[in-house]
């Protein structure tokens, strides 16, 4: 009988959820089982706030450690709580097709964000929510909440809060079926955080070619297209993945089009692109190939999304977005 794969996750319920997908995914690919290795993480036991702690890799680290240490053969994240810097000696093998990206408000009484009666409390741990809170509903009161999903349900349902904002691509992967009432916000005038809605597949550079090359027939290439843009705002932003910025990037036929908006903690200031570019031999000209090859000549689209994300980031960063981001510390 095969050795199964062993997969790395966190312990909550929608790790545990999202990674069971993949394993799944993994398993009709290989013919092999995938056995779940629970690690916990830093951010499974620190309660500390997330705009204090969140920029350090707290979801990843520990991970990380786990299968540099052979406790397991890969690994499945959240992508938006990846910090962009990957080490060397490990490699993104794949990012499945991107789930729904937008944020979901849940209240008892469906009322939308920003018709809330004043004093109404308002629950996220998230920098870029609580920014976003204010901006769209300043007469509430944002509290800074952690825990998963249905305890974060659990305190709009007691009466505790009046909402909650949550991902729906977690919503989605839990299939959480409650009787709160669910106001979607589109990601034009509400964008999300990097690479939200996304997994992302780690394994070591090493790993054994039949490992990586079943992970890689789980990848999406326009997801992929899509969150390098992203990820690369936030890093030529030089931010922590918890920082009070919004960048989401959706490939339309052979272009990409980015939204991406800088906001003050308070939500006092908001600094936005909204920008479509051609990913092709054209563009990666333009912007600095390294090799002066075009499409047909086997240009690399992912380096062509890579500089664009710089490149936006660059934007933003001359029309003052540094004055508003806290800088990484450490990933």
């Amino acid at each position: 009988m095969s050795t199964p794969i062993r997969l790395g996750t966190r312990r909550s319920a929608l790790a545990q959820a999202q990674s069971g997908h993949v394993a799944t995914a993994l398993e009709a690919v290989t013919g092999r089982r995938v056995e779940l290795v629970p690690i916990i993480s830093e951010g499974d036991t620190n309660r500390a706030s997330l705009s204090e702690i969140g920029g350090l890799g707290i979801f990843a680290t520990r991970l990380r450690e786990a299968l540099l240490a052979g406790e397991c053969d890969f690994l499945v994240h959240s992508l938006k709580d990846l910090p962009t810097a990957v080490p060397e000696s490990l490699e993104i093998a794949a990012t499945p097709r991107r789930e729904d990206a937008r944020d979901v408000v849940l209240t008892r009484t469906g009322v939308p964000l920003h018709e809330l009666r004043s004093g109404s409390s308002v629950g996220t741990g998230s920098p870029r929510r609580i920014a976003q809170v204010r901006r769209r509903a300043p007469h509430a009161e944002v509290v800074d909440i952690r825990g998963n999903v249905d305890s974060r349900l659990a305190r709009v349902l007691s009466g505790e809060l009046d909402a909650v904002i949550l991902a729906a691509a977690g919503l989605s992967r839990l299939g959480t079926d409650s009787p709160l009432r669910r106001e979607e916000l589109g990601l034009a005038e509400w964008p999300t955080a990097p690479g939200q809605g996304s997994l992302a597949i780690e394994t070591r550079a090493d790993a054994p070619e039949d490992l990586r090359a079943a992970l890689a027939q789980l990848d999406h290439e326009d997801t992929r297209l899509a969150i390098t843009v992203e990820r690369a705002i936030l890093e030529g932003l030089d931010a922590g993945c918890q920082a009070p910025m919004a960048a989401h990037a959706e490939v339309q036929g052979a272009a990409i089009r980015v939204r991406t908006v800088v906001y003050a903690p308070d939500g006092s200031r908001r600094i936005g692109l909204d920008v479509t570019e051609a990913l092709n031999g054209e563009y990666i000209r333009r912007n600095g190939s390294g090799n002066g090859a075009d499409a047909a000549d086997g240009a690399d689209p992912m380096h062509a999304a890579r500089e664009l994300g710089l490149a936006v980031a660059r934007r933003l960063l001359d029309q003052g977005a540094a004055d508003l981001v806290p800088r990484e510390q450490s990933s």
